[in-house]
């Protein structure tokens, strides 16, 4: 699962990702990853927790991606 959302923030626009504020990105990511796996209520909520702590993170990597 690790591997998958890193994969689907690596595929993601860096200006959409910078552009979004935390919610929305976390939302965005969340909806990417459903599409390319089904996500049962528990994973969801795990998978969104991570997200909304990695989302400083997920941001220096689109800055670095456009550097």
């Amino acid at each position: 699962m690790l591997r998958l959302l890193w994969s689907v923030v690596e595929q993601t626009q860096s200006t959409t990702l910078l552009e979004l504020n935390d919610t929305d990105l976390v939302k965005q990511l969340l909806r990417q990853i459903d599409s390319k796996t089904v996500l049962n209520t528990e994973e969801i909520h795990t998978v969104s927790t991570y997200l909304s702590s990695r989302t400083e993170l997920i941001r220096d990597l689109a800055i670095a991606r456009l550097a």
